[in-house]
């Protein structure tokens, strides 16, 4: 039976490997070695991370950090509408806006960085 929406299901030429993988260069192919099972990434699911979102940075003395008091302005190294850097488990990986979500602050990834590492 076949369906009309997708004229291949149920053929016996048919080989999605060989579809995917199509125009993706042999070192970035991910089916190289074959799709990773469910279970195998569901194990992962639970483990905990740490995500920071910085929006900006800056230094001073110690003498200046004990001068500081309520309402005291901090001058961070950023602009008005730049991008914000978001960390996981102390690692680089996107930059994002500052959205408000109900009366909470939120973030929308505008960035993926990619792995500087191989």
């Amino acid at each position: 039976m076949t369906d009309p929406e997708n004229p291949n299901a149920g053929s016996s030429d048919f080989d999605l490997n060989e579809i995917q993988s199509e125009g993706i260069p042999e070192e970035e192919n991910p089916f190289e070695y074959g799709e990773p099972m469910a279970s195998d990434v569901t194990a992962i699911y639970d483990i905990p991370v740490q995500i920071s979102a910085v929006l900006g940075r800056s230094s001073m003395k110690v003498s200046q950090l004990l001068k500081l008091g309520r309402g005291a302005v901090i001058e961070l190294d950023r602009k008005v509408g730049e991008s914000i850097d978001i960390y996981v488990n102390n690692r680089l990986v996107a930059r994002g806006e500052v959205v408000v979500v109900e009366d909470r602050l939120g973030i929308t990834m505008t960035e993926i960085v990619k792995s500087e590492q191989s």
